[in-house]
């Protein structure tokens, strides 16, 4: 979902609305810039935005950032659809997209943590799915990180799978697409999924308070076709 914050110039006031997420709203506030506004009070835009900065700086690509409050991110303005959209309008298969997933994956975790001094740990997005990758014209570009955090890379392989399980297990519309892209994802990367990255992505979908009760309850079926397409 296109979700988040924003602030800088402007901050009180809104422009057009561009879209909504399940936690906040976008607004344009130029052809350059935009402002993601949290309804919620959930998390901290600046925190957020120095992430993006970080990953930004290592050539990931992200928005740029202009500012940033808690609630309240100003970033730039991206044009082109998020994969989920162009899966509608026939632009993109589950095989591309799943490969592009799991490209995005391990080019993130092969940039550096921006706090912790262990190797083994990196900058993780935990919430990368269709709906969070625009392709732009200068190619795909990830957004929200409202929850990224750093630690272990198998916690967010993990956590992309259990999001695209979750809908390919269900009888949502996207439920075959999903299960595609899952498949292509996990092909050829089985070494980056863990043990205890999936379990804890598993348990912390559970409690996750944007799910709703019939998500929580597709998380085992979710897990079974993850460890089957793992074997498969």
């Amino acid at each position: 979902m296109r979700t988040g914050r924003g602030t800088g110039r402007g901050t009180g006031r809104t422009g057009k609305l561009l879209g909504s997420g399940r936690s906040a709203d976008v607004y344009e506030i130029d052809e350059a810039w935009v402002l993601r506004r949290d309804r919620e009070g959930w998390g901290d835009a600046t925190a957020e935005a120095a992430v993006m900065e970080h990953v930004r700086g290592h050539g990931y690509p992200v928005p740029g950032v202009r500012a940033a409050t808690r609630t309240d991110l100003v970033m730039e303005r991206l044009s082109g659809p998020t994969m989920l959209e162009a899966f509608g309008a026939g632009l993109f298969s589950a095989e591309e997209a799943g490969l592009t997933l799991a490209r995005l994956l391990r080019t993130l975790h092969a940039v550096p943590a921006r706090v912790s001094a262990d190797p083994a740990v990196r900058v993780l997005h935990l919430d990368l799915h269709p709906d969070n990758v625009m392709l732009t014209p200068d190619g795909p570009k990830v957004i929200d990180w409202a929850n990224a955090e750093e630690g272990p890379p198998g916690l967010d392989w993990g956590t992309s799978a259990v999001i695209l399980a979750q809908v390919a297990v269900g009888d949502e519309p996207h439920a075959e697409v999903a299960h595609e892209t899952l498949a292509a994802m996990l092909d050829g990367n089985a070494a980056y999924m863990t043990e205890d990255g999936l379990a804890e992505a598993r348990a912390r979908r559970a409690v996750n308070p944007t799910m709703s009760a019939r998500e929580v309850q597709l998380l085992g079926d979710a897990e079974e076709l993850i460890r089957t397409l793992l074997h498969s």
